[in-house]
């Protein structure tokens, strides 16, 4: 650290600057000066850390130097001060305490004392300097964060977890200008659901484009008026606020306007299309969570009006309507088409149930039962084949699980789709199995009792299932009939025995036939010789 000293006994200052090892704690000389208007002029140019002052000097004392240098200090004084004087003075130690000296001797000070004060001094400016540093790495830290600190604040205020007081307390600490009596309205948006036939971006863009619209808004929107934030599941936060003067229903035409306009202009920059839902209207700082209610409530009704809409909350009066648990013939051919696992029919009754239920619905609440029906259809039936149902549907059950996220009439009836095409092929891959493992007796059976005589009935009797059955169920999987399989194998068997060198009697006996001349007769048919001709 520097050191400047202020002494205008030539003799005294030359000691203090000479005699006293500085260097060894790291301490280095770069002023001296005879008094305080000389110091004055040395410091800005020698910018010392410390400084060791007389307080009676000529032309200007030492406590007149210190608070001219205390008026030109901005910020914090990062500077230690060490009085020397030769008057034991209650008032000049006061004043200088007062101005923020870190050291009062008294002459005739010696040099061991001197140095102590000194790197006490050092100490504590060192100190100093660590603790601003802290505080103003803090600091920046603080307003590197205050976008986040003000979204959670918004956050937690639309959730209704402030009281009034607390939210101007906070509002004020984050620096958002709210007044007490101000009008407040919100918005909802949210990016309508990628086409699938949309090839330009993947399910994992969307956190993506969520940030770009986040990004649009805050550029066209962001104010003192509106404050942008982005709640839990990524959908924009458009809260409105304007002071009590304004005229409420010219407001809340005015945003809805610029929320148009802010869907608009997704549109044309992203080439996607986005909705939202608006309060009913304005409201105080304890309406903040009715208000963000309403909004995302009407976000909701796009599963009714369609995509690329602003839809402003409006109260829904109960209106009666077809219910669509009235539909059990529907419903039960439905379920044998899934039990059959017949893809197109059962495609086509969903079809006639979206028609005769989906379309009837006048609100989300209504559609969100209807989807809670069809997830109730859909579930019975995969239970019921003893299956779990995210073993059938896979990445879909995210929906039987939170039908909040079926929020469009598209990806709704997707969901629907995928949902039937799934449980048919997985009842086809389980009968398929089934039948696999059917089919392996039957042929480990014929393989091994090949010297026997096997017929549809015997072995339909051995596994317990009906003749008509086994016969569709072998022809499906092996691709012939089953005797036409058994005959190819028992003269495929018979033809290695001949090869072989045995006899036409043990050929014969050895693939079921007892008489001799019916297997040549059989044997010859099949091959075109007789077996005694193949045998030669």
């Amino acid at each position: 650290m520097n050191l400047m000293i202020v002494e205008d006994e030539p003799r005294l200052r030359n000691s203090l600057a000479y005699n006293i090892p500085w260097e060894e704690h790291g301490i280095e000389i770069v002023g001296l000066a005879s008094n305080g208007l000389e110091a004055l002029q040395l410091v800005g140019s020698k910018m010392p850390d410390l400084m060791l002052v007389d307080v009676q000097m000529p032309e200007m004392d030492g406590l007149t130097l210190i608070s001219k240098l205390k008026e030109r200090q901005t910020g914090r004084f990062l500077l230690k001060i060490i009085i020397l004087s030769g008057h034991d003075n209650f008032e000049f130690a006061q004043l200088a305490m007062e101005f923020g000296v870190s050291k009062y001797l008294l002459k005739p000070a010696g040099e061991t004392e001197i140095l102590k004060a000194v790197l006490e001094a050092k100490e504590q400016l060192r100190h100093d300097l660590e603790q601003w540093r802290m505080t103003a790495e803090l600091e920046q830290k603080w307003r590197d964060n205050l976008p986040n600190l003000q979204n959670n604040f918004m956050l937690n205020w639309v959730n209704g977890r402030y009281t009034v007081d607390e939210v101007l307390m906070r509002s004020k600490e984050l620096y958002i200008d709210l007044n007490e009596d101000a009008q407040l309205a919100v918005a909802v948006v949210s990016l309508d659901p990628i086409p699938e036939d949309d090839t330009r971006f993947r399910l994992a863009d969307q956190e993506l484009l969520q940030f770009t619209i986040h990004c649009l808004a805050s550029e066209f929107l962001s104010t003192s008026f509106c404050r942008v934030c982005t709640d839990p599941d990524h959908d924009l936060l458009l809260v409105f606020i304007a002071d009590s003067v304004r005229d409420a229903k010219e407001l809340m035409l005015y945003i809805n306007s610029t929320v148009v306009k802010l869907l608009s202009q997704t549109k044309e920059i992203l080439k996607l299309t986005a909705s939202a839902g608006i309060s009913a209207g304005t409201g105080g700082i304890d309406d903040m969570n009715h208000l963000y209610a309403q909004a995302t409530r009407a976000l909701q009704e796009r599963v009714v009006y369609g995509h690329d809409i602003a839809i402003p909350y409006r109260e829904l009066e109960s209106t009666s309507r077809q219910d669509i648990s009235a539909l059990p013939k529907l419903e039960k051919l439905l379920e044998i088409a899934l039990e059959t696992a017949d893809e197109t029919r059962a495609m086509d009754v969903m079809t006639q149930l979206w028609e005769e239920g989906f379309s009837l619905t006048e609100s989300s609440e209504e559609f969100h039962e209807a989807v809670l029906y069809m997830n109730s259809i859909f579930t019975r039936m995969i239970l019921k084949q003893g299956w779990r149902v995210k073993q059938v549907v896979e990445e879909d059950f995210v929906y039987f699980q939170n039908i909040k996220l079926l929020n469009t009439k598209i990806v709704t009836w997707l969901w629907l789709t995928r949902t039937v095409q799934k449980i048919t092929a997985y009842m086809r891959k389980q009968r398929k199995s089934t039948s696999h493992q059917v089919v392996k007796e039957i042929l480990s059976l014929i393989d091994q009792e090949i010297d026997q005589e096997i017929t549809l009935h015997t072995v339909a009797d051995r596994l317990y299932v009906n003749s008509s059955y086994l016969s569709r169920l072998f022809k499906q999987e092996i691709g012939v009939a089953f005797s036409s399989y058994v005959l190819e194998q028992k003269m495929e068997r018979a033809k290695r025995v001949l090869q072989e060198g045995h006899k036409v009697y043990d050929a014969a006996r050895l693939v079921g036939y007892r008489d001799v001349s019916y297997f040549t007769k059989v044997f010859r048919k099949y091959w075109g010789v007789n077996p005694g001709e193949f045998k030669m």
